[in-house]
Protein backbone atom coordinates (compact mmCIF):
# COMPACT_ATOMS: atom_id res chain seq x y z
CA UNK A 1 0.00 0.00 0.00
CA UNK A 2 1.63 3.21 -1.02
CA UNK A 3 1.92 5.60 1.15
CA UNK A 4 -0.08 8.31 -0.12
CA UNK A 5 -3.14 5.69 1.30
CA UNK A 6 -2.16 5.27 4.85
CA UNK A 7 -2.16 9.54 4.92
CA UNK A 8 -5.06 9.54 3.80
CA UNK A 9 -6.17 6.58 6.11
CA UNK A 10 -4.70 8.74 8.95
CA UNK A 11 -5.99 12.37 8.11
CA UNK A 12 -9.09 11.92 10.47
CA UNK A 13 -7.59 10.77 13.23
CA UNK A 14 -5.22 14.17 12.29
CA UNK A 15 -8.08 16.35 12.23
CA UNK A 16 -9.39 15.13 15.51
CA UNK A 17 -5.80 16.25 16.80
CA UNK A 18 -5.39 19.28 14.97
CA UNK A 19 -8.87 20.17 16.58
CA UNK A 20 -7.69 19.73 20.03
CA UNK A 21 -4.60 21.41 19.41
CA UNK A 22 -6.29 24.47 18.37
CA UNK A 23 -8.90 24.51 21.13
CA UNK A 24 -5.32 24.17 23.23
CA UNK A 25 -3.87 27.40 21.48
CA UNK A 26 -7.69 29.23 22.10
CA UNK A 27 -7.60 28.70 25.60
CA UNK A 28 -4.17 30.12 25.37
CA UNK A 29 -5.51 33.18 23.24
CA UNK A 30 -8.36 34.23 25.26
CA UNK A 31 -6.50 34.06 28.79
CA UNK A 32 -8.57 30.87 30.30
CA UNK A 33 -5.04 29.46 30.11
CA UNK A 34 -2.51 31.67 31.37
CA UNK A 35 1.03 31.95 29.17
CA UNK A 36 3.27 33.93 31.75
CA UNK A 37 5.84 36.81 30.54
CA UNK A 38 9.56 37.28 32.70
CA UNK A 39 11.43 40.18 33.76
CA UNK A 40 14.48 38.53 32.24
CA UNK A 41 15.15 37.71 28.47
CA UNK A 42 14.09 34.23 27.38
CA UNK A 43 15.06 33.26 24.03
CA UNK A 44 12.48 30.53 22.67
CA UNK A 45 13.83 27.69 20.23
CA UNK A 46 11.45 25.07 19.06
CA UNK A 47 9.83 23.29 15.60
CA UNK A 48 6.02 22.42 14.61
CA UNK A 49 7.87 18.84 14.23
CA UNK A 50 8.53 15.77 16.57
CA UNK A 51 12.56 16.92 15.69
CA UNK A 52 15.12 16.54 13.14
CA UNK A 53 15.18 20.18 12.62
CA UNK A 54 18.67 21.22 13.99
CA UNK A 55 17.41 22.45 17.51
CA UNK A 56 20.36 21.69 19.28
CA UNK A 57 23.09 23.43 16.88
CA UNK A 58 21.03 25.83 16.70
CA UNK A 59 20.97 26.52 20.46
CA UNK A 60 24.46 26.27 20.88
CA UNK A 61 24.71 29.12 18.32
CA UNK A 62 22.82 30.98 20.72
CA UNK A 63 24.96 30.58 23.63
CA UNK A 64 27.94 30.89 21.97
CA UNK A 65 27.08 34.14 20.56
CA UNK A 66 25.73 35.62 23.95
CA UNK A 67 28.30 34.42 26.33
CA UNK A 68 30.84 36.61 25.31
CA UNK A 69 29.13 38.78 26.87
CA UNK A 70 26.53 37.79 29.20
CA UNK A 71 25.48 35.38 31.94
CA UNK A 72 23.61 32.37 30.00
CA UNK A 73 21.87 29.62 31.24
CA UNK A 74 19.83 27.16 28.86
CA UNK A 75 16.55 25.48 29.88
CA UNK A 76 15.68 22.13 28.76
CA UNK A 77 12.67 19.50 29.27
CA UNK A 78 15.85 16.61 29.97
CA UNK A 79 13.77 14.37 27.67
CA UNK A 80 14.09 10.74 28.41
CA UNK A 81 15.86 11.50 31.81
CA UNK A 82 15.22 9.07 34.18
CA UNK A 83 15.56 11.95 37.18
CA UNK A 84 12.21 14.17 38.23
CA UNK A 85 11.95 17.76 39.16
CA UNK A 86 14.62 20.85 38.60
CA UNK A 87 18.12 19.96 38.45
CA UNK A 88 21.18 21.57 37.64
CA UNK A 89 23.93 19.94 35.12
CA UNK A 90 27.30 19.15 37.35
CA UNK A 91 30.43 17.15 37.56
CA UNK A 92 28.22 13.85 38.59
CA UNK A 93 25.61 14.58 35.66
CA UNK A 94 25.20 12.09 32.47
CA UNK A 95 22.22 11.58 30.16
CA UNK A 96 20.73 9.14 32.36
CA UNK A 97 20.21 12.19 34.79
CA UNK A 98 19.81 15.01 32.84
CA UNK A 99 19.46 13.84 29.21
CA UNK A 100 21.67 13.64 25.85
CA UNK A 101 21.02 17.67 24.85
CA UNK A 102 21.64 19.08 28.17
CA UNK A 103 24.43 17.06 28.44
CA UNK A 104 26.04 17.91 25.12
CA UNK A 105 25.27 21.60 26.54
CA UNK A 106 26.89 20.75 29.63
CA UNK A 107 29.69 18.78 28.40
CA UNK A 108 30.23 21.35 25.38
CA UNK A 109 30.61 24.60 27.89
CA UNK A 110 31.37 23.71 30.79
CA UNK A 111 31.66 26.42 33.84
CA UNK A 112 30.57 29.35 31.19
CA UNK A 113 26.53 27.97 31.05
CA UNK A 114 24.33 26.99 33.32
CA UNK A 115 22.31 23.91 32.39
CA UNK A 116 19.21 23.24 34.39
CA UNK A 117 16.73 20.53 33.31
CA UNK A 118 12.96 20.69 34.35
CA UNK A 119 9.31 19.53 32.88
CA UNK A 120 7.45 22.58 34.49
CA UNK A 121 9.25 25.42 32.77
CA UNK A 122 7.55 28.13 34.98
CA UNK A 123 9.43 26.22 37.91
CA UNK A 124 12.42 25.93 35.68
CA UNK A 125 13.00 29.53 35.38
CA UNK A 126 11.83 30.86 38.80
CA UNK A 127 14.57 28.38 40.16
CA UNK A 128 16.78 29.81 38.09
CA UNK A 129 16.16 33.36 38.36
CA UNK A 130 16.51 32.54 42.28
CA UNK A 131 19.37 30.36 42.15
CA UNK A 132 21.70 33.07 39.98
CA UNK A 133 20.90 36.46 40.67
CA UNK A 134 22.80 37.78 38.01
CA UNK A 135 21.42 35.66 34.84
CA UNK A 136 21.58 37.94 32.09
CA UNK A 137 19.30 35.33 29.62
CA UNK A 138 17.71 31.92 29.48
CA UNK A 139 17.49 29.63 26.63
CA UNK A 140 14.57 27.60 26.41
CA UNK A 141 14.91 24.66 24.74
CA UNK A 142 12.08 23.22 22.81
CA UNK A 143 9.57 25.50 24.03
CA UNK A 144 7.62 25.91 21.03
CA UNK A 145 5.31 24.23 22.49
CA UNK A 146 5.08 25.09 26.37
CA UNK A 147 2.72 27.93 26.43
CA UNK A 148 2.64 28.09 29.70
CA UNK A 149 5.69 30.89 29.08
CA UNK A 150 5.67 33.34 27.00
CA UNK A 151 9.60 34.12 25.60
CA UNK A 152 10.39 37.78 24.87
CA UNK A 153 11.82 36.47 21.61
CA UNK A 154 10.59 33.01 20.08
CA UNK A 155 12.59 30.95 17.19
CA UNK A 156 10.78 28.85 14.71
CA UNK A 157 13.01 26.15 12.78
CA UNK A 158 11.97 24.21 9.90
CA UNK A 159 14.20 21.59 7.78
CA UNK A 160 14.66 22.93 4.33
CA UNK A 161 13.67 19.30 2.91
CA UNK A 162 10.40 19.22 4.75
CA UNK A 163 8.60 22.72 5.44
CA UNK A 164 5.98 22.75 8.12
CA UNK A 165 3.85 24.23 4.98
CA UNK A 166 4.42 21.04 3.21
CA UNK A 167 3.65 17.96 5.84
CA UNK A 168 0.63 17.16 7.91
CA UNK A 169 -0.33 16.61 11.45
CA UNK A 170 0.25 13.72 13.52
CA UNK A 171 -0.18 10.73 12.32
CA UNK A 172 -0.67 11.05 9.19
CA UNK A 173 2.59 13.16 9.00
CA UNK A 174 5.80 14.23 11.34
CA UNK A 175 3.71 17.63 12.83
CA UNK A 176 2.93 17.99 16.66
CA UNK A 177 1.61 22.02 16.29
CA UNK A 178 -1.01 23.15 13.58
CA UNK A 179 0.78 25.50 10.88
CA UNK A 180 -1.23 28.83 12.14
CA UNK A 181 0.74 28.51 15.14
CA UNK A 182 3.90 29.86 13.39
CA UNK A 183 2.57 33.08 13.72
CA UNK A 184 3.57 33.03 17.09
CA UNK A 185 6.77 32.77 16.24
CA UNK A 186 9.53 36.44 15.97
CA UNK A 187 11.92 34.96 13.91
CA UNK A 188 12.00 31.81 11.22
CA UNK A 189 14.47 30.50 10.41
CA UNK A 190 15.10 27.13 7.52
CA UNK A 191 17.81 25.23 8.36
CA UNK A 192 20.09 22.19 6.86
CA UNK A 193 19.67 23.91 3.50
CA UNK A 194 22.42 23.23 0.85
CA UNK A 195 25.67 25.35 1.13
CA UNK A 196 24.99 27.22 -1.43
CA UNK A 197 21.52 28.86 -1.62
CA UNK A 198 20.02 31.06 -4.78
CA UNK A 199 17.85 33.96 -4.23
CA UNK A 200 15.33 32.03 -6.21
CA UNK A 201 15.22 29.35 -4.04
CA UNK A 202 14.90 31.78 -1.03
CA UNK A 203 12.13 34.04 -2.59
CA UNK A 204 10.55 30.77 -3.31
CA UNK A 205 10.89 29.47 0.07
CA UNK A 206 9.75 32.80 1.31
CA UNK A 207 6.47 32.44 -1.00
CA UNK A 208 5.67 28.85 0.64
CA UNK A 209 6.12 30.15 4.01
CA UNK A 210 4.35 33.61 3.69
CA UNK A 211 5.84 35.23 6.67
CA UNK A 212 4.27 38.26 8.40
CA UNK A 213 5.47 41.72 7.89
CA UNK A 214 7.02 41.31 12.12
CA UNK A 215 8.66 38.00 11.23
CA UNK A 216 12.49 37.98 10.14
CA UNK A 217 13.22 34.83 7.72
CA UNK A 218 16.82 33.48 7.63
CA UNK A 219 18.29 30.24 6.26
CA UNK A 220 21.23 28.05 7.77
CA UNK A 221 22.86 25.17 6.65
CA UNK A 222 25.42 23.04 9.22
CA UNK A 223 28.76 23.01 8.84
CA UNK A 224 30.91 19.51 10.16
CA UNK A 225 33.52 19.22 12.64
CA UNK A 226 36.75 17.48 12.54
CA UNK A 227 36.05 13.57 13.29
CA UNK A 228 36.65 13.67 17.62
CA UNK A 229 37.53 10.41 19.26
CA UNK A 230 34.72 9.94 22.23
CA UNK A 231 35.79 10.62 25.60
CA UNK A 232 37.17 7.29 27.21
CA UNK A 233 38.22 5.68 24.03
CA UNK A 234 41.79 5.41 24.17
CA UNK A 235 44.83 4.86 21.61
CA UNK A 236 42.33 5.69 18.50
CA UNK A 237 44.16 5.87 15.14
CA UNK A 238 42.91 7.91 12.19
CA UNK A 239 43.76 5.80 8.79
CA UNK A 240 45.42 8.04 6.65
CA UNK A 241 42.61 6.50 3.92
CA UNK A 242 38.99 5.68 3.98
CA UNK A 243 37.50 3.55 2.72
CA UNK A 244 34.53 2.17 4.85
CA UNK A 245 32.67 4.10 7.38
CA UNK A 246 30.15 2.43 10.19
CA UNK A 247 27.64 5.05 10.95
CA UNK A 248 25.52 4.54 13.99
CA UNK A 249 23.46 6.78 15.15
CA UNK A 250 19.92 7.91 17.25
CA UNK A 251 18.71 11.24 16.06
CA UNK A 252 15.69 11.77 14.16
CA UNK A 253 16.92 13.43 11.06
CA UNK A 254 20.23 11.12 10.32
CA UNK A 255 20.34 12.20 6.24
CA UNK A 256 21.98 15.05 6.00
CA UNK A 257 25.06 13.63 7.74
CA UNK A 258 24.91 10.18 5.89
CA UNK A 259 24.61 12.64 2.43
CA UNK A 260 28.51 14.09 3.80
CA UNK A 261 29.99 10.69 5.00
CA UNK A 262 29.22 9.48 1.42
CA UNK A 263 31.71 11.59 -0.06
CA UNK A 264 34.07 10.90 2.57
CA UNK A 265 34.53 7.24 1.85
CA UNK A 266 33.90 4.30 -0.82
CA UNK A 267 31.21 2.24 1.32
CA UNK A 268 29.01 3.61 4.14
CA UNK A 269 27.16 1.06 6.35
CA UNK A 270 24.24 2.85 8.28
CA UNK A 271 22.79 1.58 11.68
CA UNK A 272 20.04 3.71 12.43
CA UNK A 273 18.38 3.73 15.96
CA UNK A 274 15.18 5.71 17.17
CA UNK A 275 15.59 9.39 18.41
CA UNK A 276 17.26 9.63 22.07
CA UNK A 277 18.15 5.76 21.72
CA UNK A 278 19.58 4.49 25.08
CA UNK A 279 22.16 1.82 24.06
CA UNK A 280 22.34 -1.55 25.28
CA UNK A 281 24.88 -4.29 25.14
CA UNK A 282 23.45 -6.06 21.88
CA UNK A 283 23.41 -2.50 19.94
CA UNK A 284 27.15 -2.40 20.70
CA UNK A 285 27.42 -5.84 19.46
CA UNK A 286 25.64 -4.95 16.45
CA UNK A 287 27.94 -1.95 15.56
CA UNK A 288 30.88 -4.08 16.39
CA UNK A 289 30.06 -6.88 14.13
CA UNK A 290 29.19 -4.23 11.42
CA UNK A 291 33.28 -3.47 12.08
CA UNK A 292 34.63 -6.30 11.75
CA UNK A 293 32.40 -7.68 8.79
CA UNK A 294 34.04 -4.50 6.63
CA UNK A 295 36.09 -6.17 4.18
CA UNK A 296 38.69 -3.28 4.66
CA UNK A 297 41.76 -2.38 6.80
CA UNK A 298 40.87 1.13 6.26
CA UNK A 299 37.32 1.56 8.21
CA UNK A 300 36.36 3.88 10.85
CA UNK A 301 33.25 4.28 13.27
CA UNK A 302 31.24 7.29 13.08
CA UNK A 303 28.77 8.65 15.71
CA UNK A 304 26.71 12.08 16.11
CA UNK A 305 27.85 13.65 19.05
CA UNK A 306 24.36 13.89 20.45
CA UNK A 307 24.28 9.95 20.51
CA UNK A 308 28.20 10.31 22.33
CA UNK A 309 26.38 11.82 24.85
CA UNK A 310 24.67 8.44 25.78
CA UNK A 311 27.86 6.87 25.45
CA UNK A 312 30.52 8.56 27.37
CA UNK A 313 29.52 7.05 30.70
CA UNK A 314 27.64 3.54 29.31
CA UNK A 315 29.06 0.44 31.04
CA UNK A 316 29.13 -0.70 27.42
CA UNK A 317 31.51 1.18 25.83
CA UNK A 318 34.90 0.08 26.78
CA UNK A 319 33.68 -2.96 24.58
CA UNK A 320 34.97 -0.50 21.73
CA UNK A 321 37.84 0.69 23.65
CA UNK A 322 40.34 -1.00 20.57
CA UNK A 323 38.20 0.26 17.78
CA UNK A 324 38.62 3.94 15.88
CA UNK A 325 35.37 4.96 17.00
CA UNK A 326 34.57 8.84 16.08
CA UNK A 327 31.90 11.56 16.60
CA UNK A 328 31.49 14.42 14.25
CA UNK A 329 30.86 17.57 15.73
CA UNK A 330 28.48 19.95 13.99
CA UNK A 331 27.77 23.83 14.02
CA UNK A 332 25.49 26.08 12.31
CA UNK A 333 26.10 28.58 10.05
CA UNK A 334 23.57 31.45 8.26
CA UNK A 335 23.77 32.14 4.61
CA UNK A 336 25.35 35.82 3.88
CA UNK A 337 24.17 38.64 5.19
CA UNK A 338 21.72 36.62 7.55
CA UNK A 339 24.83 35.34 9.90
CA UNK A 340 25.25 38.93 11.21
CA UNK A 341 21.44 40.14 10.87
CA UNK A 342 20.13 37.65 13.06
CA UNK A 343 23.46 37.59 15.79
CA UNK A 344 22.84 41.10 15.53
CA UNK A 345 18.67 40.74 16.50
CA UNK A 346 19.59 38.14 19.28
CA UNK A 347 22.06 40.46 20.90
CA UNK A 348 19.69 43.87 20.94
CA UNK A 349 17.03 41.70 22.49
CA UNK A 350 18.78 40.79 25.29
CA UNK A 351 21.02 43.72 25.73
CA UNK A 352 17.66 46.03 25.77
CA UNK A 353 15.60 43.85 28.64
CA UNK A 354 18.67 41.95 30.44
CA UNK A 355 19.36 43.02 34.09
CA UNK A 356 22.56 44.03 34.91
CA UNK A 357 24.87 41.71 36.71
CA UNK A 358 27.40 38.48 36.78
CA UNK A 359 27.26 35.53 38.01
CA UNK A 360 27.74 34.87 42.00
Amino acid sequence: MKMGIWKLLLLPIAALYGLIIRIRHWMFNTNILESVSYDIPLIGVGNLNLGGTGKTPMVEFIIRLLLKENKVAVLSRGYGRTSKGYLIADQYSDHQIIGDEPMQYHNKFRKELKVAVCENRRLGIDNLMQDFEKLDAIVLDDSFQHRYVKPGLSILLTDFHNLYMEDYLLPAGSLRDVVSAAKRADIIIVTKTFKVLSPITRRRIKTILKPDSHQSLYFSYLDYGDMTPLPGIDNVIMPSKISTIVLFCGIANPYPLQEYLRDLCIDLHVLDFPDHHVYKRKDIEMVIKAYEDAFTRNKIIITTEKDAMRLIKSEYIRAMDSLPLFYIPIEVKLHGLDQSNFSNQIKKYVRENKRNSGFH
